[in-house]
């Protein structure tokens, strides 16, 4: 396994971007230097992250999401 993160990482299994094996490893996201465990989607050279909109659901029963810009880092958390 490769110590490298990817540009982008979602939690979505139906997304192009999921990767089942990194997110089981445990990745971290500082999002403006803050610790972020709400993160549902990241894009480190785009500089954005999308998180929960609340309790909010569309009609398919999904979380809506917002995206908010901003420096973005990750890493993978420690055991």
């Amino acid at each position: 396994m490769t110590d490298t993160l990817p540009d982008r990482l979602s939690s979505d299994p139906a997304s192009e971007f999921h990767d089942a094996a990194l997110l089981e490893r445990g990745v971290g996201v500082l999002f403006k230097g803050v610790e972020k465990t709400n993160v549902e989607e990241y894009c480190v050279s785009e500089g954005w992250i999308r998180v929960q909109a609340g309790k909010a659901k569309d009609r398919k029963g999904q979380p809506l999401t917002i995206k908010l810009k901003g420096p973005v880092e990750v890493f993978f958390k420690e055991d």
